[in-house]
């Protein structure tokens, strides 16, 4: 994290490493290194040859004045003192709404604590940070950067070269959907740094006064607590109020925000001196001892997590060996080696800290960014294996949506055909297994961007060619959901080919009868005769199809299953062929089920998606509140001529439930129709504005011609099962032109 981003092309790159490291490792080089590092002009040199350094943030921007909303960090001690923050325009945009999962289903307002297992934390640090993301309510590049394997880390921190990094809300929302803490980032480095430091640790107080200002932004924000990275000499005498700045902070943000995390970085030693050990050892260790975790320095060599285990003790656990994915002097040369760290890490029990793994986008890797990025993540789950399982509370509800792509659709309607990024859209990612065969198969699972979706921006595209007597099976969930002995209620959507059926597959385990499973079909007649004794599936469940007014490229199915005493363990997708002649009673070949006799084993062309999961408990969907039961309104309204002739309008709006609700709600679908007088009456055009995840949206420039009369904002309330309040039924704001 201290080195430039980028290494020169040397002749013999592996005899530089080496040599680099080397000198790296001699504090004296170090430190010419650091006085070399101070020389540089502004904080734009920390992040040379990025595109486009410039933020929406940077002047003229008066964070006080009504615009798009942006998230942005805070530059300097004065304002963090001040809490001018809070007085910003955009701080209500910037509250991230989805919170982490409870620890049981009794305590729902408690967060679950990290497990006690080795662990992969996971630094941003992509570009600079502040990109496509930094944009609240979403932008329009389909091929922004985003994460979306979460199922295989911890916590994931929000990284870059400012003095207080505040996570952008969509990574926390999509981060806490999946069970993942979010962390800020507190830097101080350069000779700017060490001034910060003077004033951060001028006195006790003025430390404990500064941990207290931290600790409220990331409880106002939704966030789960701060990474502390200071790269500066320190006069010694500070050294007990730095102790007093990193104690306050851990004991004030476990009180505001339980089962938060304050990490230190290996960087100062407890004598004040920038020297990063690439361990933990007694240098470090006083730190260590007062906050949460520590995050060592990615240089280490493969004996140090061994020390660094042993330094721990008990607390093992809690030490993250750093990991460069960019590969500077990291252990086992980070990129597409990055799993040759994490192997040694495994092997010694102690944790991961994966930093920069936006190099896969950065630096395009081939052939495309998704396929790279499923293939690098791939490596860290052979590695670790799956960390995260889900559903693991009911209601479960997933439309595999990334958080971007080129259209947007609501419970199988079609909304809006333009590219767009939004990571708050994430719903639960499936796990897919991207290390197929290509020798045994030549089925593919993947997330299909290019056709219009069910719900949201993406659906799971099963495609390739299959053989009538063969059935194949891909991973969408690894789950851990003990099921109580009352049914639940799937639904799921499904669009295919003539002959090509999808059908749900749940795994299913108990004590005493061991594993089996449950498969959900709309077309039993495609899949072998049931024998208990013999079939690997238990059961064959009979999907009904669901009436969908509407929707036209999309079959709606359901099912119920009374499974007490089982706990569902994964949740697959199962393709078939249409049995050609149901006629005839089915027989079984060696491998999985066959067809009659006669039939070829020729491949056909298989193809069918499943647009969403969802999985209750109740039969009934959520009761949204009447729409009188809000409270809208339309806030800091301005006008200004187009140079077409019409207008143009801004505004905010706002809602809130009557205080006698206490619903809580996923998200807010934001439509506008513009109602224009005719001589035939009124006339309607109703457009999609965007998502909100908080009771508020920025309407920015929209364009209003001059036939029309008024304006109405419509409020869809979307719950936490999937399902949205009918348009009709929706609160709505009017505006009159």
């Amino acid at each position: 994290m201290a080195l430039p981003r980028r290494l020169p092309l040397f002749p013999n790159p592996r005899r530089t490493l080496k040599t680099l490291k080397a000198l790296l490792l001699d504090p004296l080089l170090r430190r010419l290194l650091l006085l070399f590092r101070s020389s540089m002009a502004s904080a734009d040199a920390l992040e040379p040859n990025r595109d486009d350094d410039r933020r929406p943030w940077d002047p003229p921007f008066d964070p006080s004045e009504p615009s798009l909303p942006i998230s942005y960090p805070i530059a300097d001690l004065r304002a963090l003192e001040s809490r001018s923050y809070f007085e910003s325009f955009h701080f209500p945009f910037n509250r991230a709404s989805a919170p982490l999962p409870p620890s049981s289903a009794a305590a729902a307002a408690v967060a679950a604590p990290l497990p006690p297992r080795r662990r992969i934390l996971v630094c941003h640090d992509m570009k600079g940070g502040y990109r496509d993301d930094a944009w609240v309510q979403g932008g329009s590049n389909a091929d922004a950067y985003a994460i979306w394997h979460w199922h295989l880390m911890d916590v994931f921190v929000y990284f870059s070269h400012y003095l207080v990094t505040l996570p952008p809300p969509c990574w926390t929302n999509a981060a806490h959907t999946h069970g993942v803490k979010v962390l800020g980032t507190f830097l101080a480095e350069w000779d700017a740094g060490k001034v910060v430091c003077e004033t951060l640790l001028a006195t006790k107080s003025a430390a404990r006064m500064y941990a207290e200002r931290l600790a409220e932004l990331a409880s106002a924000l939704g966030f789960d607590g701060w990474l502390i990275n200071l790269e500066v000499n320190l006069d010694s005498q500070l050294i007990d109020n730095l102790k007093e700045f990193l104690h306050h902070l851990t004991e004030t943000m476990h009180s505001y925000v339980p089962g938060s995390l304050v990490i230190w970085y290996d960087a100062v030693t407890k004598d004040g001196q920038l020297d990063w050990q690439d361990q933990l050892n007694g240098k470090n260790k006083p730190f260590f001892d007062l906050c949460d975790g520590i995050f060592v320095n990615y240089t280490w060599n493969e004996k140090y997590p061994e020390y660094s285990a042993a330094v721990a003790g008990e607390r093992k656990f809690d030490v993250y060996m750093g990991i460069d994915v960019f590969g500077r002097n990291t252990f086992g040369g980070g990129q597409w080696n990055t799993n040759v760290a994490l192997d040694l890490l495994k092997k010694e029990d102690i944790s991961a800290a994966i930093f920069a793994p936006g190099w896969v986008y950065e630096t395009k890797q081939e052939p495309d960014f998704q396929s790279a990025q499923n293939r690098w993540w791939g490596l860290v789950e052979q590695s670790w294996g799956i960390l995260q399982t889900y559903p693991k509370l009911l209601p479960f509800y997933s439309n595999f949506d990334q958080g971007h792509g080129y259209y947007v659709s609501v419970e199988g309607v079609q909304v809006a055909d333009y590219p767009w990024t939004n990571i708050s859209c994430q719903g639960f990612q499936p796990a897919l297994n991207y290390f197929v065969d290509p020798t045994q198969t030549s089925m593919q699972a993947f997330v299909n961007f290019k056709d219009a979706p069910y719900s949201g921006g993406g659906s799971i595209t099963v495609k390739g060619n299959i053989q009538q007597s063969t059935l194949f099976s891909t991973r969408l969930f690894v789950a851990k959901l003990p099921l109580e002995d009352l049914p639940i209620y799937i639904s799921y959507s499904v669009k295919s080919d003539r002959d090509s059926i999808l059908a749900l597959c749940l795994e299913l385990s108990s004590e005493t009868d061991g594993v089996m499973y449950a498969l959900i079909t709309n077309d039993v007649d495609s899949f072998p005769s049931l024998d208990p004794s013999k079939s690997q599936y238990y059961k064959i469940i009979q999907a009904e199809k669901m009436e969908s007014p509407g929707i036209t490229s999309w079959i709606l199915y359901k099912a119920t299953l009374r499974l007490g005493g089982y706990t569902l363990t994964g949740i697959n997708a199962t393709c078939i062929l249409r049995r050609l002649n149901p006629t005839k009673p089915a027989s079984r070949k060696s491998l999985g089920f066959g067809y009659p006799e006669g039939i070829s084993d020729e491949s056909f062309p298989y193809c069918a998606s499943i647009g969403h999961i969802s999985i209750r408990n109740s039969e009934q969907s959520m009761q949204f509140p009447q729409a009188n039961a809000w409270v809208t309104e339309g806030q800091c309204i301005s006008w200004a001529p187009d140079s077409n002739g019409t207008r143009n309008v801004s505004l905010k709006i706002v809602w809130k439930l009557a205080d006698a609700y206490t619903d809580s709600f996923m998200k807010y679908n934001i439509y506008v129709e513009k109602q224009m007088a005719n001589s035939g009456g009124n006339s309607v055009e109703r457009t999609y504005l965007g998502v909100a995840r908080v009771e508020a949206f920025y309407v920015s420039d929209l364009d209003v011609p001059s036939e029309v009369t008024c304006l109405r904002f419509i409020i869809q309330i979307c719950a936490y099962d999937g399902s949205c309040q009918e348009i009709e039924k929706s609160p709505t704001f009017i505006l009159d032109c």
